[in-house]
């Protein structure tokens, strides 16, 4: 059978699922909710016009890498590299250092790619279970380093899908234990004043990688890695050649430069998430957990009911309740517009009642 060419652990997992959200109100993927400005658009269609869509991109994007560094104050003497996402990095990273019954760890539950691609190089991942809180046990993650030594250690800061920022002193803790890599996801950036970037290049084993994603820009899809360039350096030979499109290099780099716009509109999601927290605090059927990200994680009885209530109201939020044992009659839902978190509000009530 041609199934048989296939690796036993592809044909066990589930392909990464996108439900449809055509007629909806998207409240499942932690989007910005807000468009480019008129004006804006009419500058980054003037600049795309320009471009040779017949020659391949500048395979070291070196102009992007450098707008990105001013932009968010990287350290000097940091190297850098760019995927199509956080996901292509995480592979890159994985590639590069995969090898037989080698140990990714991250903490469970987290962000699901850190297992999958860890799965697709055929390493093995460890889940070092976080409190009934989400907090990460000082004591939990350090034994577990020194129990399976592994190669790479994934901490999402704030982490998904639970929202909470780790303490700073464990972290610091997994970098003094560890021998090996520590990747710091700091994805929603924008939406806490948490980050390990003043620590970047104190930690020989130190990278943070980022994403513009959740800044305003999924469309784009642009991730990158920051860290001492003798790691960093290593990792780019996995990566593939011209992967940053010529379209998204010069999207980028033209946004960029307007980040100021970009910081007003995640500020809006802060005062929303302010709003969104209050109001659902209100609520005794429902427990919320603190958030430091663009997105409310709520436990709630029979969850998998208030979920198909809401989505029958037109909203589309994320069901976890069969996603992790921790995460059983959970629902997470993106910090929205005010009129679209207004309606999610009164959906929600509507379904609890």
């Amino acid at each position: 059978m041609i199934m048989d060419y296939i690796r036993p652990e592809i044909r066990a997992l589930s392909a990464y699922h996108v439900p449809s959200s055509e007629g909806l109100i998207k409240l499942d993927a932690m989007e910005n909710p807000y468009p480019l400005p008129t004006p804006l658009q009419e500058i980054l269609t003037s600049s795309l016009r320009s471009l040779s869509l017949n020659r391949y991109p500048d395979p070291n994007a070196t102009l992007l890498k450098d707008e990105i560094k001013r932009v968010f104050s990287i350290h000097p003497d940091a190297a850098i590299v760019l995927g199509n996402g956080s996901d292509e990095i995480i592979q890159m990273i994985a590639l590069a250092i995969a090898k037989p019954n080698a140990v990714v760890l991250g903490v469970d539950p987290s962000f699901v790619m850190f297992k999958m691609i860890a799965t697709f190089v055929g390493m093995n991942y460890v889940g070092v279970p976080l409190n009934h809180d989400f907090a990460l046990d000082k004591n939990e993650i350090l034994s577990a380093i020194n129990r399976h030594q592994p190669e790479v250690i994934f901490l999402a800061y704030p982490n998904n899908p639970t929202g909470n920022c780790f303490d700073e002193e464990t972290l610091m803790a997994v970098l003094e234990t560890s021998k090996k890599l520590v990747v710091i996801d700091e994805a929603y950036f924008p939406f806490t004043d948490h980050t390990m970037l003043s620590r970047l290049m104190q930690f020989p084993n130190l990278v943070i990688m980022r994403t513009l994603s959740k800044l305003g820009l999924a469309g784009v899809r642009l991730g990158f890695l920051v860290g001492p360039p003798d790691v960093v350096n290593q990792i780019n030979k996995v990566r593939l050649p011209y992967n940053i499109s010529v379209l998204d290099q010069e999207a980028a780099l033209v946004l960029l430069k307007h980040y100021d716009l970009f910081q007003t509109q995640t500020n809006s999601i802060r005062v929303e998430r302010i709003r969104l927290i209050q109001e659902i605090s209100e609520l005794n059927q429902v427990q919320l957990f603190p958030s430091e990200a663009n997105f409310l994680l709520l436990k709630i009885d029979h969850a998998q009911d208030v979920f198909k209530r809401i989505l029958e109201r037109g909203i589309l939020i994320k069901n976890l309740t069969n996603a992790h044992i921790s995460l059983k009659d959970c629902l997470r839902v993106t910090v929205g517009s005010q009129q679209e978190n207004t309606l999610f509000l009164n959906a929600l009530k509507l379904a609890l009642n």
